[in-house]
């Protein structure tokens, strides 16, 4: 088990009907409660950095960390770089350790993302590692009315053969009208895109922009082709509002702090892990 290339367990996902979860992580403490509930849950996962946190002076230190981590656990764990920004961050990440890599090329012409998108396929391909890549843009949460919500952005399912035939590329992660952080209104979620999009490719689709989805929705485009989903505002809210009462329940210990943003990262990191199915399943 322990440290791995996420592409077979995604897989074994695609092929048993269930998702797997990738949760950002940005220190010790929401690392813990990441890794200790995935193996209480018995559930393989990606724990990933966010490209501009590894090109910050600790980030490598972080990765190490983290890699270290997943290398000690009882199941099945991805070190993923989340929205690598460019070629050179991806090159970075993967000097760093990373066992897979997102390259995040959609707000590029078509044409450019799939060179772009070419080239880091076949850089972490000769090393072994598998490569996500963005078709169609999804957008922030706070500008959810004026862009996911007018459909702006989506995928388009004709482009979609071509870009993954011609880049090589593992997964994809499409825009069906889910947004980054939380959201300025409800998220309106495509099935019928994201359905289409399913009959065109044979490879995992990721869901991104997962925090403030109902569990209904979660379950429907898992039933509908999603194979893995993308999660982190939603356990850092729920970290820090754990902190918050603590604090104003009196408690001003630092390591108190510690162990209540821990515990809180793993508890809704194990609700995650039994809402996509992923529980059980190392």
């Amino acid at each position: 088990m322990s440290l791995v290339s996420i592409g077979e367990e995604l897989k074994r996902a695609q092929a048993g009907g269930y998702a797997l979860p990738l949760f950002d992580t940005t220190d010790v403490q929401s690392t813990e409660g990441m890794i200790q509930a995935l193996e209480e849950h018995r559930a393989p996962a990606m724990v990933a950095l966010y490209s501009g946190l590894l090109e910050r002076q600790n980030g490598r230190a972080l990765a190490a960390y983290v890699r270290v981590r997943a290398e000690q656990a009882s199941v099945p764990i991805s070190l993923m770089l989340d929205h690598g920004a460019s070629f050179e961050v991806v090159m970075h990440a993967i000097a760093a350790g990373f066992t897979d890599v997102m390259y995040d090329g959609s707000g590029l012409p078509l044409d450019e993302n799939i060179a772009q998108t070419k080239l880091v396929v076949r850089a972490g391909h000769a090393v072994g590692i598998c490569v996500e890549a963005e078709l169609g843009h999804v957008g922030s949460g706070s500008e959810y009315q004026s862009f996911g919500a007018l459909r702006k952005g989506f995928t388009d399912p004709t482009t979609v053969e071509r870009f993954v035939a011609e880049t090589g590329v593992d997964m994809l992660a499409i825009a069906i009208g889910t947004a980054h952080g939380m959201y300025q209104g409800d998220p309106e979620i495509d099935l019928d895109l994201l359905r289409t999009i399913r009959q065109q490719v044979d490879i995992p689709l990721v869901l991104h922009g997962g925090s403030g989805c109902s569990d209904a929705q979660f379950r429907a485009t898992i039933e509908n082709g999603i194979s893995k989903i993308n999660v982190a505002t939603d356990l850092f809210r729920a970290a820090g509002a754990a902190v918050a009462e603590t604090a104003v329940g009196g408690e001003a210990s630092y390591h108190v702090f510690g162990r209540v943003a821990t515990a809180a990262f793993g508890e809704r990191v194990g609700y995650y892990a039994d809402l996509f199915g992923a529980s059980g399943r190392a």
